[in-house]
């Protein structure tokens, strides 16, 4: 049996099944409500290489952010 090779599709080509019809489509509508509910961070390789979990990484940010609080409750003490 003979392996079947995949040509290459040029960009211009349209790839479209005809029974597909998106004539009363409307572009982007559900993408405001999608992106409310979303905040991706793109952790990079060394960071990311700590963290197995994303429960982890939460658990760490949150962390992070009741020292910084903390901190900054101190320096105002000082100044005022």
């Amino acid at each position: 049996m003979k392996k079947q090779t995949r040509r290459k599709l040029s960009r211009d080509e349209d790839t479209m099944r005809p029974e597909y019809d998106f004539s009363k489509g409307v572009r982007g509508k559900h993408a405001a409500r999608y992106a409310e509910g979303t905040n991706v961070v793109v952790l990079e390789a060394d960071v990311a290489r700590e963290f197995r979990t994303t429960e982890q990484v939460n658990e760490t940010l949150r962390a992070v952010s009741k020292l910084l609080q903390q901190h900054r409750k101190r320096t105002r003490r000082k100044t005022a």
